[in-house]
């Protein structure tokens, strides 16, 4: 009588059709060294033979409490991860380690809705990379309490976990020196502060309203250059992006030119710089002789566009995660970043 389709061969029936134990069939697929050559062979024929397609690789991570992979916990929505320039380089560096160990890669978006914690805590790997994320964002906590190794990309820093980032402050106060000299009108456009992701135009925001370390870092540090060259940070316009996105960001661009009429602007971004040039060609304003131009990341297009940025390695910091993640040693908290001066703020005139 022939079996059903549904019914499972399980490892006992294996055993006992091999004339061995059910322990020996495990050594064959896991540990064939240990097994005989006469004997594997036939354990795996009889196996052929019923059908059996080998231990439940579920299980065996379960009893092994090892999973062979590991997660990216994004905090947006699972297209960011292909959308967002940032999040690809990042993520290649990730995939890189992913690659070199044998391990895979489980992405987990999060976007603040209640189940996000128990969704993060269910899934399936041997440690966690978190990418930037708010300072009271639950999951940060959530997985640091899971005895699983932790990387946060950005921030915030949390104790069980390590942060990997750069010295944003440093290298916004550091942009600004090469990009607000001469200037008369300075502004920033900027990340989102929170999870609200509102667009909008504020003047002299306080930083300690902004619950990203990255951005609220970026901010402080052009205050820190603004009030070194006598500045009132007062009234500083900033102008608030909601994505990422150079398309997006045009709206709230042509609102920060329009309103303000800055003569130098950084953004938190090459991408967001791009739609800042993009805006400057429409209107007809050189850079940089009626305005200065600058970024951050050093995107491949910034050196064709001639812009101004930070040049830091998101593929690198994603390799440092991604050890971390595994219980590797790596570089931990800040890495290398430079300012990259290019005709975006060249003389004016």
């Amino acid at each position: 009588m022939s079996r059903p389709r549904s019914a499972r061969v399980t490892m006992a029936e294996v055993a006992r059709r091999s004339g061995v134990s059910p322990m020996t069939v495990s050594y064959c697929y896991n540990q064939p060294d240990r097994v005989a050559a006469d004997t594997r062979r036939r354990v795996l024929e009889v196996a052929a033979e019923l059908g059996y397609p080998g231990p439940d690789p579920t299980a065996r991570s379960l009893r092994r409490s090892h999973t062979g992979a590991i997660g990216v916990v994004l905090g947006e929505q699972l297209a960011y991860a292909f959308e967002d320039p940032q999040a690809r380089r990042f993520l290649t560096g990730v995939a890189e380690v992913c690659r070199e160990r044998g391990v895979g890669l489980n992405l987990i978006p999060t976007t603040g809705a209640p189940d996000d914690v128990t969704r993060v805590r269910s899934a399936a790997v041997d440690g966690f990379i978190v990418w930037t994320t708010v300072d009271a964002d639950p999951v940060v906590d959530a997985v640091t309490r899971l005895g699983k190794p932790v990387a946060v990309h950005g921030g915030p820093a949390v104790g069980g976990a390590r942060t990997v980032t750069i010295d944003n402050r440093a290298s916004a106060r550091d942009l600004a020196a090469h990009t607000f000299p001469g200037a008369r009108r300075p502004a920033v456009l900027s990340f989102p502060f929170d999870r609200a992701r509102e667009s909008r135009l504020i003047v002299g925001p306080d930083p300690d309203a902004v619950a990203f370390p990255v951005t609220r870092d970026r901010l402080l540090g052009v205050y820190d250059h603004c009030r070194a060259s006598g500045r009132d940070v007062r009234s500083l316009p900033v102008a608030v992006a909601a994505r990422n996105d150079r398309d997006e960001a045009a709206a709230v661009t042509e609102a920060l030119l329009d309103a303000h009429a800055p003569d130098a602007v950084i953004a938190m971004s090459d991408q967001l710089a791009f739609a800042v040039l993009d805006a400057c060609r429409r209107k007809g304003f050189r850079v940089p002789g009626d305005i200065t131009v600058a970024g951050w990341d050093d995107d491949p297009e910034a050196e064709r566009a001639g812009l101004t940025t930070v040049t830091q390695s998101l593929s690198d910091q994603g390799r440092s995660c991604a050890l971390l993640a595994l219980g590797e040693r790596a570089p931990g908290h800040e890495h290398d970043w430079s300012v990259t001066v290019r005709a975006s703020t060249g003389p004016r005139g």
